[in-house]
């Protein structure tokens, strides 16, 4: 990411079109991302997060990040100048009912900021954000240049079922090799960082209008029914359950 551009932490929404986005930048104070409608990447130097309806991103002050929109995309952030939640890195925040209305009332009110009928909107949104259970939806990046060689190939073709032995020789390390850098720069398998890119090419197919079955096969699934079942072990919900 070359831009290192300082923008404000508002409180408001905005329409971002399919494949659009806002490029790097950092925030002095604290926000919360979520998409209203489509599906939402924040991607920082680390890894990247997805964010569905299910879940809103927390991206704490001075964090360089961009945005990419999936979809039709409509994006409301909160800017906050206290840390409710105690988190020094990004997280997934598992958005339920209650806390999506909130964060889409907050993000729309008309009332001027100070307002009492605000503070007391606000004071309520902070109450559910601070009982919000942190979700993985984290993508980690590779540093080493031999499994960051594996990851690229699996970005390129998610649904490439080779073995880490078989990618390992094509990238000259071996099987164990890459298991411990796994651990170490993913901080998770192998496996458990395939799934994680699976989901999120997931997601940004579903959001694109792509179906249910047609996903699962480009993603790598043995049946749509698997897919499904780990769609709905992540994010709460089908995959074919929400289109917004």
């Amino acid at each position: 990411m070359s831009e290192t551009r300082q923008r404000p932490a508002t409180t408001g929404h905005r329409p971002i079109e399919a494949g659009g986005g806002i490029e790097a930048h950092w925030h002095d104070r604290h926000q919360i991302v979520y998409a209203g409608r489509g599906v939402l990447s924040v991607t920082t130097d680390a890894g990247s997060w997805v964010a569905p309806a299910t879940r809103a991103i927390w991206i704490p002050a001075q964090t360089l990040h961009q945005h990419r929109a999936y979809g039709e995309t409509t994006l409301h952030t909160v800017g906050l100048q206290e840390n409710p939640l105690g988190l020094k890195v990004p997280s997934a925040l598992v958005v339920t009912p209650l806390l999506r209305e909130l964060l889409l009332a907050y993000t729309t009110y008309e009332e001027n900021e100070g307002s009492a009928e605000r503070e007391r909107l606000r004071g309520v949104l902070l109450d559910q954000l601070r009982r919000s259970s942190q979700r993985p939806t984290y993508l980690p990046t590779a540093r080493d240049p031999r499994l960051a060689a594996v990851c690229d190939l699996l970005r390129d073709n998610p649904a490439d079922n080779s073995t880490l032995t078989e990618l390992g020789r094509v990238v000259g390390a071996s099987e164990r090799t890459l298991s411990r850098l796994c651990k170490a720069d993913l901080g998770m398998s192998f496996p458990q960082w395939r799934t994680q890119l699976r989901l999120h090419e997931a997601l940004r197919l579903l959001a694109e209008g792509e179906s249910v079955t047609r996903v699962a096969h480009r993603t790598g699934w043995a049946s749509a029914s698997a897919f499904i079942d780990t769609f709905r072990r992540a994010f709460g919900h089908t995959p074919g359950s929400r289109r917004a």
